[in-house]
């Protein structure tokens, strides 16, 4: 400062202020680039995420063809099952009306010769 001369302020807090402008200056571009940053990990991220949501759809879609093919067996396996049982019990109710046939044949046998007998005019004390 000399005598006589008016003080600049306007000029002397420039002065003062030019390191904090420099500084701000300094800080405002380091924010940008944190921005800048923080948006190409952001969308890093979110791909990430969208590659792992694809990944685990892919994957349950896998599952779900191998649990239908699995659940499908299980009923063929339910339904061959349940169609041996028809089929044995078929075979069974088979053999008992054979057997029954078998058991009630001489009787009917015996029933159609004594009505054939009387039919061609055999005395009826004659048939057995």
């Amino acid at each position: 400062m000399r005598p006589g001369v008016p003080v600049d302020r306007v000029a002397e807090a420039s002065a003062e202020l030019a390191p904090v402008f420099a500084l701000l200056e300094d800080a405002e571009a380091e924010a940008q680039r944190v921005r800048a940053n923080g948006r190409e990990e952001t969308a890093r991220i979110r791909q990430q995420a969208r590659e792992r949501a694809e990944a685990i759809v892919a994957d349950a879609n896998a599952r779900a063809g191998a649990v239908r093919a699995d659940v499908v067996a299980e009923a063929w396996r339910t339904v061959e099952r349940e169609a041996e049982l028809v089929a044995r019990s078929a075979d069974e109710a088979a053999a008992r009306l054979r057997e029954r046939a078998r058991e009630r044949i001489p009787s009917l046998v015996d029933r159609a010769v004594s009505a054939a007998l009387v039919a061609l005019g055999e005395p009826p004390e004659r048939v057995p």
